[in-house]
């Protein structure tokens, strides 16, 4: 029988805090989805002025990095015409994102959990996200 570690909703919610704090830091509007460590929405926070496209974006992001337990950066600069992961991002219904803002979120070395930025630039969603996660390590 497996153990599985798991965010709750409080874990969530200190995750959405964080990044909507880097966020705010930073002038921007954004949506941010956490989810469980099997990519199922926990929590969910859109920004006043954030794009509505970005809803699904953000939440693609979490799946992404939580399920496949990898950076959707990193999905990015292997998705290339010619190497043998190009199309992932057509796999799984399409859910899977190669665009940068999506972060496992790992304690003790397994994946828990994954949050997923969208609304600014790749660069801008990676900060944020980030954000959130180090806010959350930091309570622990």
């Amino acid at each position: 029988m497996l153990t599985i570690k798991r965010l709750d909703l409080r874990d969530a919610h200190i995750l959405l805090a964080g990044a909507r704090a880097t966020a705010e830091s930073m002038g921007l509007a954004m949506c941010i989805a956490i989810v469980d460590e099997s990519g199922n929405l926990i929590a969910f926070d859109r920004m006043d002025a954030s794009k509505v496209s970005s809803i699904t974006i953000a939440q693609d992001k979490a799946f992404t990095a939580a399920a496949a337990k990898k950076a959707t950066h990193e999905y990015n600069a292997a998705n290339v015409p010619g190497n043998l992961v190009f199309g992932i991002h057509t796999e799984v219904g399409g859910r899977l994102s190669s665009v940068g803002g999506g972060l496992p979120i790992e304690v003790e070395g397994a994946v828990v959990g994954g949050i997923g930025v969208s609304a600014g630039s790749p660069q801008q969603d990676m900060v944020v996200a980030q954000g959130g996660i180090d806010h959350f390590l930091a309570q622990g």
